[in-house]
């Protein structure tokens, strides 16, 4: 398979069909022809921040604007798992995967570590969960135009402004996402 959707944005159309990933913007972080694995960056989990997930790992934040950071829900797939999409000036050895150009994944505790202290990366998400296909799943949900496909864009991963991401995602390929219609094609 030469086509994948690494380093690419999905983004839900209306009437997706499943409530877990209605209004969901994905960024894609492994796609072969075995499985597909992504996260979820525009839907924050209620009332946890970043400060409670280091509280349970025994850690603290020296900052307190990155303490306050809210934790997004990456999907229904592992949600026990953290999963940090940052920026390129983070690397934990083999732990760290390049998703996409800027756009890096880790999902070690190392990364926990260094976002708690001073080592953290410029731009970073932390989410609980990802979203998970297996061989065939994914395009078989793109036949049945449950996605848009979009760049990734750092400011769309990286930004704070969740309930904005999966607007901004749809205005990237060009028009308004009022123009969307729940129906599916035939």
């Amino acid at each position: 398979m030469t086509d994948t959707l690494q380093g690419k944005l999905l983004v839900a159309m209306p009437g997706i069909g499943d409530p877990r990933f209605e209004g969901s913007v994905i960024m894609m972080c492994q796609h072969d022809a075995e499985h597909a694995m992504g996260v979820i960056i525009n839907k924050p989990r209620d009332e946890m921040t970043l400060s409670d997930v280091l509280d349970h790992l025994g850690l603290e934040a020296e900052d307190e604007e990155i303490a306050g950071r809210l934790v997004l829900d990456g999907g229904p797939v592992r949600q026990d798992r953290g999963f940090v999409l940052h920026s390129e000036d983070f690397a934990a050895g083999d732990a760290t995967q390049d998703v996409a150009p800027g756009i890096r994944l880790t999902a070690t505790r190392d990364i926990l570590v260094a976002v708690a202290g001073e080592q953290a990366p410029e731009q970073f998400v932390l989410a609980l969960g990802c979203a998970g296909w297996s061989a065939g799943q994914l395009e078989d949900e793109l036949k049945q135009n449950a996605w848009l496909i979009v760049d990734a864009d750092n400011a769309i991963v990286f930004g704070e402004r969740h309930e904005q991401k999966w607007a901004a995602a749809i205005k990237a390929l060009g028009f308004d996402p009022s123009q969307l219609s729940d129906m599916g094609s035939a």
